[in-house]
């Protein structure tokens, strides 16, 4: 008999409605508590999900003897303390992206997770969906040829609001670390950690990235350069361009999608890639196997890149002068 995972969520902001949904559709998955900042806010998530424990304060979810892995939908700057609060009292976590706001931070809580040999992942959902799955292989079968360039954005328009968590620096706002992230992991994916960072970005009047363009060269020479805002809308999609041709990933690249095939002299044909549900239940699969297999991380998601991804993120915003005031 398989066994039955037991999730807490703590958070109850919109990101926590979505992973709800994703992990109430698996089977041996239950979703059996809940903490939010308050009593009120705890019950209507609970009431909405029909999740039996609610908790009025993160620290009483983290208690709950029946929860085997707490997944963490907090704003960036808290991701760190609520790790830590987690690892403490024994439960595994799966904390959204960004893991924390930089590599300092997140080597001190993976140094935790591994002493006390306690799984531990970040949620970084793109790594799992079917089509950037399919998108590694067409590679890696050497379709478009030897890859050479990335291209994406990653941006949107979020009104601006000077205490909301994309334009507040005490809550570590800003493009670059909330959507950036997606096009610096796809890079990662696709040709490593980059031999040399150049980028330019803008910072608004309170001190956070508002827009951004990126550039790497890789060891082999590739190259990656993609663009990223919060003050207006973008494509949102990326293109892998080969020596024998090019992989399209329709927007939002990051994002349960389709891609279309553009061979060198060829009609560009669509590739249809199915994805059920609405893709956060790939990596609730991938923490339910590793946990029952009791591994202490992922081999998909391995912190290690974890720590290479925002160490590529720590280095941009030095370029910018971008600096959080709990840094």
């Amino acid at each position: 008999m398989t066994q039955s995972i037991r999730w807490g969520i703590l958070s109850t902001g919109r990101i926590a409605h979505q992973f709800a949904n994703g992990l109430n559709d698996l089977p041996d998955t239950e979703l059996v508590a809940v903490g939010s900042r308050s009593v009120k806010n705890a019950d209507i998530f609970a009431d909405q999900f029909n999740i039996p424990n609610r908790y009025g304060s993160y620290e009483e979810l983290v208690r709950d003897p029946n929860v085997d892995v707490i997944y963490i939908a907090t704003p960036h700057n808290l991701h760190k303390d609520n790790m830590i609060m987690c690892l403490e009292s024994g439960k595994s976590v799966l904390c959204e992206k960004p893991f924390t706001i930089n590599q300092q931070e997140a080597k001190s809580v993976i140094q935790m997770a591994r002493k006390k040999k306690i799984f531990l992942m970040e949620a970084m959902w793109t790594r799992f969906l079917p089509h950037i799955i399919k998108v590694q292989q067409m590679i890696s079968d050497g379709i478009i040829g030897e890859p050479r360039i990335l291209q994406a954005s990653v941006g949107f328009q979020k009104q601006f609001d000077p205490t909301g968590r994309h334009f507040n620096p005490k809550l570590a706002g800003g493009a670059l670390i909330d959507v950036g992230i997606y096009a610096t992991t796809l890079s990662y994916l696709i040709f490593g950690q980059p031999a040399h960072i150049k980028s330019f970005g803008n910072l608004s009047s309170a001190g956070v990235d508002q827009e951004g363009v990126i550039t790497f060269q890789h060891e082999n020479g590739q190259l990656t350069y993609f663009s990223t805002t919060i003050l207006y809308h973008m494509p949102r999609d990326a293109t892998i361009i080969g020596s024998k041709g090019s992989i399209y990933i329709h927007p939002d690249f990051w994002h349960p999608s389709q891609i279309s095939l553009r061979l060198n002299n060829e009609p560009e044909r669509l590739i249809e890639v199915p994805c059920p549900l609405n893709g956060y239940h790939y990596q609730v699969l991938e923490v339910n196997d590793c946990i029952r297999q009791k591994k202490e991380e992922s081999e998909i998601m391995p912190l290690d890149e974890t720590l290479t991804v925002l160490s590529i993120l720590d280095e941009i915003r030095n370029q910018w002068g971008l600096k959080y005031p709990m840094e």
